[in-house]
């Protein structure tokens, strides 16, 4: 036997038994990856935003750049149309940027639950959060069960001025965008 062994395995066991608490069992990593896929996104992106979240994602909160919505016409790009339209168990909602308004666009896109203007660039942080969460509240929504999606460094913002899950830019949830 060599010297040191007792040492070793107590040591190894001991180092196994601290990390049991932070191993996730089997079944609930499948239920998690179950829900990613639900919600149209990657494990990894969903595990990230549960972690920092600690909850699920109840709802998505798109910008209209996010979804490809420019000009006036508010209809959302194709691609982008179908992955929302895969979403189950979540309400999808969308923040529209001008010169779209948010009526036009809910009128051509059944996919989405709700819509409002966007904040401006020259909205103050109070007017920010009052926009973002004005939108989660009208849907009985608790803001840290949403997650924002954008494509503008300013909407990246949102997230922290609506205390929203957290954010995800829009070539990490449509995989089309990025390449």
């Amino acid at each position: 036997m060599e010297s040191g062994r007792l040492w070793r395995t107590h040591a190894w066991r001991q180092a196994q038994k601290a990390l049991m608490p932070e191993a996730i069992p089997m079944l609930v990593l499948r239920m998690r990856m179950r829900r990613a896929a639900e919600l149209g996104m990657t494990y990894r992106s969903y595990a990230k935003v549960r972690q920092y979240s600690g909850q699920d994602i109840l709802g998505l909160l798109f910008s209209s750049n996010a979804l490809r919505i420019f000009g006036s016409g508010g209809e959302i790009a194709a691609p982008e149309a179908r992955q929302i339209e895969q979403v189950k168990s979540a309400t999808r909602l969308t923040l529209v940027h001008p010169p779209a308004t948010p009526q036009a666009v809910l009128a051509v896109n059944h996919v989405l639950a709700a819509a409002d203007r966007a904040p401006h660039l020259s909205d103050s942080w109070a007017q920010m959060r009052d926009r973002v969460q004005g939108l989660i509240h009208s849907q009985r929504l608790p803001a840290s069960g949403v997650l924002i999606i954008g494509d503008a460094p300013l909407e990246a913002d949102w997230a922290a001025a609506g205390r929203a899950a957290g954010y995800l830019p829009s070539a990490e949830y449509f995989a089309h965008q990025a390449g």
